[in-house]
């Protein structure tokens, strides 16, 4: 495959315009520091589509499509290590949140309340909290309520607007909010935290070279370094390299959920 057919993308941490562009910064200087062309596209649907494109470079997901579906397709790159609050190396947990004046002190004492999740094959936003909710739950249910809302975001914006009243929320995309939209954040308070997994992969095509694949994970660590200032922008400390056994443990969260009687948000 000629190097100018290659496409890369990051989709997954633009809580704000402003800070998409900053995304993108970053990742053109990774791809020259890696000496390879590719064109850098903008998705915000259809992301599954993306992930499995042949002619994808490099890229970012979340860990459940990784190990639902996407493992046949793609190769792990690295895994960010981010500076936030909930995060340790390349591990993260979400945290777990209510409007800023609710009544709930923890997680046991939001039974039959409203909760907000992002997407169904969101670890962080669905399965954490699935795991984090099996045990206080009885007969497969604890809440009276839940909404699928289609991001983070989103999420927090039913948490402030009162229709929603707890939610689970990527502890890097809350630290983000926190920096760019600080009264979002400031509209909702952290009531716990989930189980902590290998945070959001970088992948890439499997018909990408491993020669190419060693200069990504060199670049990625350059580009990091260059920048600074940006770097704290993003919130980026550090890329490890982890294996797919690594992200097994996303799937072991889920079993547990399931065996203690509750496979769904309920």
């Amino acid at each position: 495959m000629n190097a100018t057919q290659w496409v890369a993308a990051l989709p997954m941490y633009n809580v704000t315009p402003s800070l998409e562009a900053c995304w993108r910064d970053w990742l053109a200087d990774v791809l020259v520091a890696a000496g390879t062309a590719a064109q850098v596209v903008n998705v915000r649907d259809e992301l599954t589509a993306l992930w499995r494109r042949d002619d994808l470079l490099l890229s970012q997901t979340c860990g459940y499509p990784l190990t639902h579906g996407l493992s046949d397709a793609v190769q792990l790159v690295a895994t960010p290590c981010f500076d936030a609050p909930g995060c340790d190396g390349p591990n993260y947990a979400s945290a777990i949140v209510t409007h800023a004046d609710a009544p709930f002190s923890t997680l046991e004492s939001c039974r039959g309340t409203r909760a907000a999740f992002n997407q169904l094959d969101s670890h962080s936003g669905f399965n954490a909290l699935r795991h984090a909710v099996a045990p206080l739950a009885h007969g497969g249910r604890f809440f009276g309520s839940a909404v699928q809302t289609g991001s983070h975001l989103a999420s927090l914006q039913a948490l402030a607007e009162r229709r929603a009243d707890v939610a689970a929320i990527d502890c890097v995309t809350f630290a983000l909010v926190r920096d760019e939209r600080p009264a979002l954040a400031q509209a909702v308070k952290t009531i716990g935290w989930t189980s902590m997994s290998p945070g959001l992969p970088l992948i890439a095509s499997k018909r990408v070279p491993a020669d190419r694949i060693e200069a990504l994970r060199r670049a990625l660590r350059e580009a990091i370094a260059a920048q600074p200032e940006r770097a704290r922008r993003l919130r980026l400390k550090g890329v490890d390299v982890l294996s797919m056994d690594d992200y097994s443990r996303i799937t072991l969260l889920e079993n547990e959920a399931v065996e203690l009687g509750y496979p769904q948000l309920a």
